[in-house]
C-alpha cells in the first residue's frame, strides 16, 4: 500500500507546525501549504514557517489567495457591517478559503488529505463522518467549522484536536520548532490590533444618525452604523444613570436602538443559510444546545425546522443575539451544523 499524502495548511503558528510534525511521525508523506492572504498579513510568520518546514524536512508550497480572500472574506465582512449586521469572518474564511479553495488545490497536487491546526475532532462510522469538539474545551474551534459536510470531512485531518494547548507547545519545544513559544494569533487576522471600527470605516461610508430608545425617544447621535454591534455598551457617547446596550441596528432608518440589560435578552431567533454536517436537515423539532457566538456559553434550546431555515427557542433568555453572527448546534460533543442569525424574535 502506498504511503498516504497529507498537505498541511500552515500559517507559521505552533498549532499547524505541530500538526505537520505529528503526521510525519505517524508515517504520512507530508507537505506544507501556506496561504498568502495579503501583503500585510502573517508576513512575520513566514520565516518561522520556512524554518519549521526545513526542520521537519517537508516541502512548502505557497498559494497566493489575496484576491479570493478579499472578495470572499473582507468584502463580505464590510458589506455585512454596512447592512447593520455583525459577521464572523473566520467562519467565511474556513468555508470558502481553507475548506474549498485550499482543499481543492491540495487534492489537485496529489494529496489524499488536507490537515489543519484546528482544535476539533472527527469520528467515522458506517453512517458517515461526524464533527466533534476538541478535547481542550478552552481551545475548541468546532464553532468555526459547522459548514463542513461529508465530502470535505472525508478528506480532512485535525491532528491537534485530541491535545491540550499545553501539550502542543510542549511537543513543539521537544522538536525544537521555532513556533514553540509563539503568541497566538489575533481575533481577526486582517484587522490591525483588532480595531474593526477603524478598518470598516475605510471601506463602508459612514452616515450619522439617531440613537433612540425602544419607544423612539432620541437620546443622542451615532457616528455610522458600521461602528456598532448588538450588545455593545461602551462607546455610545451617552450620559445616563444606568448602563445602556445596543439592542438593534436599523439600517433602513439609519438608527441605533438602545435599552437596558433586560431588554437585551431574547428567547428565540431565526437562522438562515443553514448547513448540516450530516448533509440531512432534521424534519422534526429536536433538543439541542446552541452557541450564538464563539465565546458565548452553550445553552439548552429546541430547534424547529422551517422552509427557509430554522427557529431556535432557548430554555433561558440569551443576551445580545446578533444578526449576522453564526449560531451553531450541538448534541453533546457532536456538531450538528449551524446557520447565520437573520432575525431575533422575542
Amino acid at each position: 500500500m502506498s504511503q498516504k499524502r497529507v498537505a498541511v495548511a500552515m500559517s507559521g503558528g505552533v498549532d499547524s507546525s505541530v500538526a505537520a510534525a505529528l503526521l510525519k511521525q505517524a508515517g504520512y508523506e507530508v507537505s506544507g501549504i501556506h496561504m498568502r492572504l495579503g501583503a500585510d498579513m502573517m508576513s512575520n510568520n513566514l520565516a518561522d514557517l520556512e524554518r519549521t518546514c526545513q526542520l521537519l524536512e517537508i516541502p512548502l508550497y505557497k498559494l497566493d489567495l489575496e484576491r479570493e480572500f478579499k472578495q470572499l472574506v473582507i468584502d463580505y465582512f464590510c458589506q455585512e457591517y454596512g447592512r447593520g449586521r455583525t459577521p464572523n469572518p473566520c467562519v467565511a474564511c474556513n468555508q470558502y478559503i481553507k475548506f474549498d479553495i485550499v482543499l481543492e488545490r491540495a487534492l489537485e497536487t496529489g494529496a489524499d488529505y488536507l490537515a489543519t491546526g484546528h482544535y476539533a475532532r472527527m469520528r467515522h462510522s458506517p453512517g458517515g463522518y461526524w464533527l466533534r469538539k476538541a478535547v481542550d474545551k478552552n481551545r475548541d474551534q468546532s464553532y468555526f467549522l459547522y459548514t463542513l459536510g461529508q465530502q470535505q470531512l472525508e478528506r480532512l485531518v485535525f491532528p491537534v484536536g485530541g491535545l491540550s494547548k499545553e501539550k502542543v507547545r510542549k511537543k513543539a519545544a521537544e522538536l525544537g520548532l521555532p513556533t514553540a513559544d509563539k503568541k497566538g494569533s489575533q481575533d481577526v487576522c486582517f484587522i490591525p490590533d483588532n480595531d474593526y471600527r477603524t478598518f470598516v470605516a475605510e471601506y463602508v461610508p459612514l452616515k450619522r444618525g439617531e440613537i433612540v430608545d425602544i419607544n423612539g425617544k432620541i437620546l443622542g447621535e451615532h457616528s455610522g452604523l458600521a461602528r456598532y454591534t448588538v450588545g455593545q455598551r461602551q462607546g455610545l457617547g451617552l450620559t445616563t444613570t444606568k448602563p445602556l446596550y445596543v439592542l438593534k441596528i436599523d439600517a433602513e432608518s439609519n438608527k441605533i436602538v438602545v435599552g437596558n440589560r433586560e431588554q437585551a435578552l431574547h428567547n428565540a431567533l431565526i437562522a438562515r443559510n443553514v448547513s448540516w454536517v450530516s448533509g440531512k436537515s432534521p424534519q422534526e423539532p429536536m433538543e439541542i444546545t446552541a452557541k450564538i457566538r464563539y465565546k458565548a456559553p452553550e445553552a439548552a434550546a429546541e430547534l424547529y425546522p422551517r422552509d427557509d431555515g430554522v427557529e431556535v427557542r432557548f430554555v433561558e433568555p440569551q443576551s445580545a443575539m446578533t444578526p449576522g453572527q453564526s449560531v451553531v448546534f450541538y448534541q453533546g460533543d457532536e456538531v450538528l451544523g449551524g446557520g447565520i442569525i437573520d432575525a431575533v424574535l422575542y
